[in-house]
């Protein structure tokens, strides 16, 4: 076992591996520029990579420049990172490795560096160009395609578990950061509405060559899948929706919404951490269920992109037209849910204070062909609170849908 090879023997090893890391590196795209700490606990000893557009650095020890990443774990899993018999979100899986800083610039560390033997990075994150837009998303993995949509005010590290059990099972999977979320762009005059990210994640399809894929959202992601498959079904395998953000039928506030302005965000403002930190921990059911390590990596990232005013225009106009997504009568949602082709599982929690499973009554009214389940004990976010339940749900449903329509499910080689 690693663990038991010497100390000396051990940095031997990794300091091998790092000195050879600019020989491997692949490449940024244009204007990058980032350092990483990664801190070897067990060693007691901290790298520094520097990354820009074509060259790596890397030096034993820190220098003055502030780190846009700390990366922390252990040695051997650091070797086994370098030596590709892991991925990061394996890696972060397992509690492995953490990470603190820019999220997107710290998961695509591993993919700028090509493998030994020359082999390719387990995993990479594109930055997709599209008109008026650039859309960050992680894949990795092999086999069928899923793409994994996420919530308002989340990005896709809300993911990072299924995406890598996903791609365990045999999928190549695509986490997505939807613009105005994570480390996609913030195009200020974006309508941020559920047709337009829609054609966004189409258009993704179409940049990574994506004939036909399964779909996986939460919340606000749920809605785009949907409408995905009510304007393009050709595209969709599955629908995989776990408490997606359907039309609300009661709308108290629905005449003070609409006159509210999402441009008030530009103003500078902020929410405090315990506010952050406690909105996160009201979407579950269960406390313990979220790792507090990964609360505070999610609660910081919301901060940090929070701060930016194009960042709070987004995620406000984002929840206004969610809240008032028309719920019946002429393009009403529930009566375009009743023309939805694709097969969809519903996946709801029984503790859900956004999204109630009362919704499924609506569902099963308007589209009784739906699969439904109602998770027990279960909040807003079950691929992370009831993570192995919803993985193998997901699992199952995918497997069915491909039983039942394998000639027509093909992926683009």
């Amino acid at each position: 076992m690693r663990s038991r090879v010497p100390h000396a023997d051990r940095l031997e090893l990794v300091e091998d591996a790092f000195r050879t890391l600019p020989e491997r590196y692949l490449g940024a795209r244009k204007g990058f520029d980032a350092t990483y700490h990664v801190r070897l606990g067990d060693l007691g000893h901290t790298f520094e990579v520097r990354c820009t557009e074509h060259v790596a650095r890397v030096r034993k020890g820190i220098s003055r420049r502030t780190p846009d990443v700390v990366i922390g774990t252990d040695a051997a899993t650091w070797l086994a990172l370098r030596a590709g018999e892991i991925n990061g979100l394996e890696a972060f899986r397992e509690r492995l490795l953490y990470a603190r800083g820019d999220m997107d610039v710290a998961v695509g560390f591993e993919g700028l560096f090509r493998l030994p033997n020359g082999r390719d990075p387990l995993l990479k994150v594109h930055h997709v160009e599209l008109p008026g837009r650039e859309v960050s998303t992680l894949t990795l993995g092999e086999g069928r395609d899923v793409l994994l949509l996420h919530g308002l005010g989340a990005a896709k590290t809300s993911f990072f578990d299924t995406a890598a059990a996903l791609a365990r099972d045999g999928y190549r999977v695509h986490a997505i950061d939807l613009p105005g979320f994570g480390g996609s762009s913030k195009p200020a005059l974006a309508p941020y509405n559920a047709r337009w990210f829609a054609d966004t994640v189409v258009c993704v399809m179409d940049a990574l060559d994506i004939d036909r894929a399964h779909l996986v959202g939460n919340s606000m992601g749920g809605r785009v899948a949907i409408e995905v498959g009510l304007r393009w079904p050709e595209r969709v395998g599955g629908l995989g929706l776990l408490a997606p953000a359907v039309a609300f039928v009661k709308r108290d506030f629905h005449p003070l919404v609409r006159v509210l302005r999402p441009e008030l965000g530009l103003l500078p403002h902020g929410f405090s951490r315990a506010r952050v930190s406690g909105q996160l921990w009201s979407m579950f059911a269960d406390p313990d269920a979220l790792d507090p390590s990964v609360a505070d990596v999610v609660v910081d990232e919301f901060r940090r992109i929070y701060g930016s005013p194009a960042a709070r225009l987004a995620f406000l106009s984002s929840a206004r037209n969610i809240y008032l997504d028309k719920p019946f009568g002429r393009s009403g949602f529930y009566p375009r849910l009743g023309e939805l082709e694709p097969p969809a599982l519903f996946v709801w929690g029984t503790h859900d204070r956004l999204i109630p499973p009362g919704f499924a009554r609506h569902v099963e009214q308007w589209l009784p062909s739906a699969e439904q389940l109602v998770v027990d004990n279960c909040g807003h976010v079950p691929q992370v609170e009831k993570a192995e339940q919803t993985h193998g749900v997901l699992r199952r449903f995918f497997a069915r849908v491909e039983a039942m329509g394998s000639r027509r499910f093909v992926r683009a080689a």
